[in-house]
């Protein structure tokens, strides 16, 4: 401690002299930084929108619904007690005008008090009682342009939903609540309650259909634990409800998740980068070895040599920290106003402090981690051999390393703390741990091979391969930050890739192209000649899968009442609510058996039923247990026959629950029908329908699946920008061990010279050496890319795995390329500099 003072003195003169030793150093912590805060300060800024729209995002301070029916007057006298409501009803129909255009549409019935929280913005009218006001036998309605646009209509045009007639008065630019309500499958058009139920929408049972009320809660009942008092109470009487503090769950969650993503992408660049930190620190310090000895021969304690140099790196962090958080900060900043109102989700753009917190701790922590042990290895050099220009003294257990030791590990704590899922965050941790392992290990085995490999190669690419296995060469420094980076960048090349794919190529071809609903199962054979006709071909089981289709739940399993708290999240789903059934005679194609066996055509015996493997997981259900389910107004005891994995996208009965025929034998049930059809064919068969069957829903999957790639796309972008910062990362560690042997390099190039070497042998010499740094560090990258890849697609997507070999391609000439350019770029700034200069300096 009494050195302290000194220590500072020392460090505060070299300071004074600059930073030019450390501009990769504080580049590498900078970007890493950077990286994390602005991930960190873009989620804040989501969430802090959302928290302040939370009561417009949910049209109240209380959101319950139903599903299949409308609610009794006991519920609404109940509701009404707590406060001001407002209802709202809902179903899917086809929209039709009267030259025949059709379009699957979301209909939309509010009551007079809607909206509790917002407003509604229109075009067309002042308000929405204006919007509504009927014409003859036609009420008024607010629509999105997008279906005036499909369907070739104006404001003040006629239109049939169904069969009831619109008039489209206004047009419906926003809604207060949409954002709380989900995923829509077309376009909206809002009209009034009494509206909706006229046309006869509204029939319990019905799927797609159901009642909603928001309430604006008493003063005394307003508070957040009042709240979730009332949510959970509500819940445990089988509705789904929702409170303020809840208004939008989804996409809470993906904000959390996608933050940590890239937020980790940004930590691995911090380690990436931890590479051109501990570079830039030794070669400081062998820069600085001559004051070190001299010291050392004066007296001079380790602890003094340490705490001088310790005080220069600290002030360089926080000074690296403080340029990463000044971008991270203004990040945001910037994003809110080049994206303007154009964000899907509602943000408040300013400075957070606990992301900015949360990034400084992790810059901090990794210039410690990566920083400490080049310290420790100069303050143990003796004099002489820091008089003898070798600064490689041996790296002891000591304080330095000790600290090193606890900061990596405070990393990985610190990722694991503020991850959504802590056992995630460990895998992907590992991971990276192993990654960067296995490359350090590639680039200290490349420099080996080298070394056997240069007797076999003559002229300038002998001397590349000498450098490359000699003791400064980069494939022991910059290859493993390199190919990290690659890896990251792969890693998300090949996940986006393959599921654009299976979005783009697969799903449409294992998909249905279209889904039919409220097919009226009276006049099944009426339909499917109509559907026939307009197809031009026959109807069969590669084309066309035609199902019933029902509502249910399970109520009961082997006897005892479903407990949904003993069954895992992931699989509550099917005992929460009610959920989509089948009865199915034969076994259709790719039922997907897992277990059991199907009942044969025309089984008459005791009701059985196909399962869904997650359903029947979370039951703990096997093939021969009994179930009971609450069906049409009734309890049905089924045995289960077959345990099924469901392929939900693909073109196949996509239903949970399937019951034997039998079962519900003498009910007159609705149906469901999917189909492959080309966007002719889809053409014909909506118009046809129209004419014979409006009733009947016709959703285009091929609309969707657009859709889901546009989104898809634009999503992929920000996470492969994010993933090229640690490529970034890489690349600076590149430069940065450049320019530790600049000195080094110079004198090669003047020797080189002097013996008769020309310009283009000492280029190829560099390129030679650097290029094969950047082929290393990209084929290793690519190969821990894939590795990383294929389980998330294949087991978490559960997706068909492909590989976008242009994308590959083009990573590995970029890594190579960029290194190979890196090289060059070494080469001519050392053969800039006349020999004899150079020779003559010690």
């Amino acid at each position: 401690m009494s050195e302290l003072p000194l220590s500072f003195r020392f460090a505060g003169r070299e300071l004074r002299s600059g930073v030019a030793g450390f501009r990769i150093f504080l580049a590498c912590l900078a970007l890493g930084v950077a990286a994390i805060a602005a991930a960190g300060s873009t989620a804040e800024a989501f969430r802090r929108g959302l928290a302040s729209e939370a009561r417009e995002i949910l049209g109240g301070d209380l959101r319950v619904s139903v599903e299949g029916r409308r609610f009794t007057p006991a519920d609404r006298t109940r509701f009404e007690a707590l406060g001001e409501t407002a209802y709202s009803v809902a179903s899917m129909a086809m929209a039709e005008t009267a030259t025949g255009e059709r379009r699957l549409v979301e209909l939309r019935g509010v009551s007079g008090s809607y909206p509790l929280a917002g407003t509604v913005e229109i075009k067309g009218a002042a308000t929405l009682a204006e919007a509504f006001l009927p014409e003859g036998d036609a009420a008024g309605a607010a629509v999105e342009q997008t279906l005036l646009d499909r369907l070739n209509l104006k404001l003040g045009d006629r239109f049939l939903v169904g069969e009831a007639p619109f008039v489209a008065r206004a047009v419906l630019m926003s809604e207060p609540d949409r954002l709380g309500r989900g995923f829509s499958l077309g376009p909206r058009v809002l009209t009034t309650v009494e509206a909706v139920e006229k046309g006869g929408f509204l029939q319990e049972g019905l799927p797609d259909t159901g009642e909603t009320v928001r309430i604006a809660l008493r003063p005394d009942l307003a508070s957040n634990a009042s709240v979730d008092r009332l949510v959970k109470g509500l819940q445990a009487r089988d509705f789904s409800a929702r409170g303020r503090n809840d208004a939008a769950t989804g996409i809470k969650r993906l904000i959390d998740q996608l933050e940590y993503f890239l937020g980790f992408i940004g930590l691995a660049s911090l380690v990436a980068g931890g590479l051109g930190v501990a570079g830039a620190v030794s070669a400081y310090l062998e820069q600085r070895k001559a004051s070190i000895a001299i010291l050392k021969a004066l007296g001079a304690e380790g602890a003094l040599i340490r705490n001088t140099y310790l005080i220069q790196i600290g002030a360089l962090s926080l000074l690296g920290v403080a340029i990463g958080l000044a971008i991270g900060a203004v990040a945001p900043l910037v994003l809110g106003q080049l994206a303007g109102d154009d964000l899907p989700v509602p943000a408040l753009f300013a400075v957070y402090p606990m992301p900015l917190v949360k990034a400084a701790a992790f810059g901090l922590l990794a210039a410690a981690a990566f920083s400490l042990a080049p310290l420790a290895r100069a303050r143990t050099t003796p004099p002489s051999s820091l008089f003898r220009r070798d600064l490689g003294g041996r790296l002891t257990f000591g304080v330095e390393v000790i600290v090193a030791i606890l900061a990596g590990l405070g990393l990985a704590g610190l990722a694991v703390i503020t991850a959504p899922t802590p056992m995630a965050a460990g895998i992907m941790i590992a991971g990276v741990a192993v990654s960067f392992g296995l490359l350090w290990a590639l680039g200290r085995g490349a420099a080996w091979l080298a070394g056997k490999a240069r007797g076999l190669t003559r002229g300038p690419v002998k001397i590349g391969i000498a450098n490359l296995a000699g003791p400064r060469s980069a494939a022991r420094t910059a290859a493993p930050a390199i190919g990290l980076g690659v890896a990251l960048l792969s890693a998300v090349v090949l996940i986006q890739s393959a599921l654009l794919n299976q979005i783009s190529t697969v799903a449409p071809k294992t998909a249905p192209a279209m889904v039919f609903t409220e097919i009226p199962g009276e006049r099944i054979p009426e339909f499917d000649a109509v559907v026939r006709q307009a197809f031009g071909r026959p109807l069969t089981d590669q084309n066309w899968l035609r199902a019933p289709y029902f509502t249910g739940r399970i109520v009961r399993v082997k006897g005892e009442i479903v407990d949904r708290e003993q069954i895992a999240e992931g699989e509550r789903w099917a005992y929460d609510n009610d959920i989509g059934m089948s009865a199915i005679g034969a076994e259709p194609n790719d039922a997907g058996i897992v277990s059991g066996k199907w009942w044969a055509d025309g089984y008459a015996g005791p009701p059985l039923v196909a399962l869904e493997e997650d359903a029947a997981r979370g039951g703990g259900l096997k093939v021969g247990d009994l179930i009971t389910i609450s069906v049409l107004g009734r309890e049905i005891d089924v045995k289960v026959a077959v345990l099924r994995k469901v392929e939900w996208g693909g073109f196949g009965p996509a239903f949970a629950v399937i019951l034997s025929p039998s079962a519900l034998e003498g009910a007159s049930l609705r149906q469901v029908a999917i189909a492959k059809a080309d966007k002719a064919q889809e053409d014909r068969v909506t118009r046809a329908l129209g004419q014979s069957f409006p009733m009947v829903n016709v959703i285009s999957v091929r609309e969707q699946l657009e859709a889901a790639t546009d989104m898809f796309d634009r999503l992929a972008l920000a996470v492969r920008g994010a993933a090229g910062v640690a490529a970034l990362a890489g690349l600076l560690v590149l430069a940065g061990a450049i320019a530790a042997g600049a000195r080094a390099r110079a004198r090669e190039a003047a020797t080189l010279k002097v013996l008769g070497g020309s310009r283009l042998q000492i280029l190829t010499a560099y390129g030679v050496e650097y290029g094969a740094v950047g082929v290393i560090a990209g084929v290793a990258g690519v190969a821990l890319g894939y590795t990383a890849a294929w389980p998330v697609v294949v087991l978490v997507f559960e997706a068909d795995w492909s590989v976008d070999w242009g994308g590959v391609a083009a990573l590995l000439g970029g890594a190579s390329g960029l290194a190979f350019i890196g090289g060059l770029l070494a080469a001519m700034q050392a053969l800039s500099k006349r020999p004899a200069p150079v020779l003559r300096t010690e």
